[in-house]
């Protein structure tokens, strides 16, 4: 059934770099959308972003799956601590994250904007 797809997020987001959904997928591909994407984020502990993304154009939603996540804004920081501890942040919104423990977190974020990529992890 091509309007199915059944995956596995971990074997699935280590092909696009954590991302399940959006723009990026084969515009035949029931993955593919222009409205939102998604990420499974397997981050070892340490890892952080290489430079804050600066000028989003989306929002975002970040849901801890678990370990211990901290999103970074300016002029504040959010620890995510328990499972399903959430943050959202809209457009406009600089932001860097550093993982605190090995930890596994699932980003949602819209609308999918075509040639936006920022660097690092």
């Amino acid at each position: 059934m091509p309007d199915v797809y059944v995956g596995r997020a971990g074997p699935d987001a280590a092909q696009d770099r954590g991302w399940l959904l959006g723009h990026f997928k084969e515009p035949d591909d029931p993955r593919h959308s222009k409205d939102v994407e998604i990420k499974w984020g397997v981050h070892p502990r340490g890892e952080r972003r290489a430079q804050w993304v600066r000028g989003e154009d989306r929002t975002a939603l970040l849901v801890l799956i678990s370990g211990r996540f901290r999103m970074e804004f300016p002029g504040r920081d959010v620890v995510l601590a328990e499972q399903g501890d959430y943050v959202v942040w809209g457009r406009g919104v600089d932001h860097s994250w550093e993982a605190e423990e090995d930890a596994v977190v699932l980003t949602v974020r819209w609308p999918s904007v075509p040639g936006y990529r920022a660097e690092g992890p």
